[in-house]
């Protein structure tokens, strides 16, 4: 059974740093797209940065300059580096799988084609 677990949210002004963390369990990640999602209160879940299958990463354009995907193989653990966090990066912020292959790494980043969720870690930035 595939498990993702999230952690490192928390509160910070704006301008300040964050980093995500999102423990595998149950499945080796560097086969399998994985994938950094967010949901701020009212909105729809969407997309933040990703790796696909073969290993190639892809950061949304309104975070890029921001925002890095990272994994480490041997530890099966996904990160996500957040710099100069603004008050709408306000959210939960989810790490997401699938389980089947996904050929390009921006399927990834759809909220359709994953079928494994963690339970979300919240982050909030204040002005």
């Amino acid at each position: 059974q595939v498990q993702l677990v999230e952690c490192g949210g928390g509160s910070v002004q704006a301008g300040g740093s964050l980093t995500l963390s999102c423990v595998v369990a149950g499945y080796t990640a560097n086969r399998h797209c994985m994938a950094w999602f967010r949901q701020i209160a009212g909105e729809e879940r969407e997309g933040v940065a990703a790796f696909g299958s073969d290993g190639r990463s892809s950061v949304v354009d309104s975070v890029k300059d921001r925002f890095t995907i990272s994994k480490d193989d041997e530890k099966n653990i996904l990160y996500l580096q957040m710099n100069s966090l603004k008050p709408e990066d306000t959210a939960m912020y989810y790490c997401a799988t699938r389980r089947a292959p996904l050929y390009y790494v921006s399927d990834c980043l759809q909220t359709l084609y994953m079928d494994v969720w963690g339970q979300g870690t919240l982050v909030t930035v204040s002005s």
